[in-house]
């Protein structure tokens, strides 16, 4: 299949690539006065680093390399402070490039060094995961992590490029790849019912690095980020969507010392968003078990230990959807029907942290195997409808506007 080009319109436009093979033109993306490029690189996913350094510096660039750490260790100011000194030492400019290669904390990474150096460089990305490519790398947003949280210091600054390869994709862990899925899955619930219905067509199927499923699903997931962040590049309101299940899932990567991946705790916290939602009288129940099946047919988590609430509750006071005094939360009425509510109870809260922690490592549904999926699911969701499209959708009378 040809490669896609998805533009995400925001103030200087740019393209996210999805494709195989899209290294082999990198140059195309590079910018025209650029002389220098210094790539920020995780080392685990370094293979294929080597060959685009020998063919840049054949074409003529001068090219500074900068490891990483893996994971959320990469997303510390002393990880940033190492890239502005290389920076400075290199003498860049305003139209020299950093370049991002690794998953979704090295693109965090590379991005806020870019916007922060000079006031802002070009970016372009290239993720090595699932989820980078889905979701970190697309839309702006950078960031590091301090003690008090995750996320809290950084700045929005759109890449020039995104280079989806999902050729990148093979040989990673299973379990990269499952973590991926979560971003994916929470696209399909907030915006595009379509992504369900192939994630239902074959479970396992999606899990296939080089299958076509996954080929399509990322394809869908990065149609809907970018018409997201398009409508919201300042995340003033209707991007807010994309944190369905952020909140409680932050509070558990900060709660785990960011030992879990971040789409493992995103799946638990969108389980934990649907049982705040059926409590407060949004939700239809069924659709809460629609999370439970899909997310555990994929092999995601859907619940989370007990005992734990104070720490999360303590987390999840600082998430940055919070206004003043203001709690506010991403919850769902429906398939495709977010909406943000605020000042919900504690109590309903904490009643909902002991329905996920209720049965530790397995949803108290039952899980079918594969074979039992079709394109007709069981929750009566639609095949497909056209992301972010129609109007909205009308606000609730006694609720914050639907987003």
């Amino acid at each position: 299949m040809s490669p896609s080009q998805i533009t995400v319109e925001v103030d200087q436009p740019y393209e996210v690539t999805v494709g195989r093979g899209l290294l082999a033109d990198f140059q195309r993306h590079v910018p025209a006065q650029a002389r220098r490029l210094m790539i920020m690189f995780d080392p685990a996913v370094a293979g294929p680093v080597p060959a685009l350094v020998d063919e840049l510096r054949r074409d003529g660039f001068e090219v500074h390399l900068l490891a990483v750490p893996g994971g959320e260790t990469a997303k510390t100011a002393a990880v940033v402070a190492a890239a502005w000194q290389r920076l400075g030492e290199a003498d860049f400019t305003r139209t020299d490039p950093v370049v991002g290669i690794g998953g979704g904390s090295t693109t965090d990474v590379a991005g806020f060094a870019a916007a922060t150096w000079l006031r802002g460089v070009p970016l372009i990305l290239v993720p090595t995961t699932l989820l980078g490519m889905v979701d970190a790398a697309i839309g702006g947003k950078t960031a590091i992590n301090t003690a008090e949280g995750k996320n809290l210091v950084g700045a929005f600054h759109q890449p020039t490029a995104v280079l989806c390869d999902q050729q990148l994709l093979e040989g990673l862990p299973p379990r990269e790849i499952i973590s991926g899925l979560a971003e994916i899955i929470k696209a399909g619930l907030v915006a595009d019912p379509g992504i369900l219905d192939v994630v239902w067509s074959g479970p396992q199927e999606t899990l296939k690095p080089s299958g076509p499923l996954l080929g399509e699903l990322v394809r869908r997931a990065v149609k809907v980020k970018a018409e997201v962040v398009a409508a919201d590049p300042g995340e003033a309101g209707r991007r807010s969507i994309l944190n369905y299940g952020h909140t409680f899932g932050h509070a558990i990567e900060q709660a785990e010392q960011f030992s879990w991946r971040h789409g493992e705790a995103v799946a638990v916290g969108m389980v934990y968003a649907a049982e705040v939602a059926v409590r407060a009288g949004l939700m239809d129940p069924t659709l809460l078990g629609l999370h439970r099946e899909l997310l555990s047919a994929v092999g995601l988590p859907t619940s989370y230990k007990s005992g734990q609430w104070p720490r999360l509750w303590t987390a999840m006071r600082r998430d940055k959807k919070n206004q003043g005094k203001t709690r506010r939360m991403v919850l769902l009425e429906g398939v495709a029907r977010p909406l943000m509510v605020r000042d919900i109870p504690e109590s309903l809260l904490e009643e909902a942290y002991q329905a996920v922690s209720a049965v530790p490592g397995a949803a108290p549904y039952p899980v079918k195997t594969a074979e039992d999926y079709s394109l007709e699911n069981p929750y009566g969701t639609p095949t497909y409808v056209p992301p972010l499209t129609a109007g909205e959708p009308p606000a609730p009378p006694s609720r914050e506007a639907a987003l």
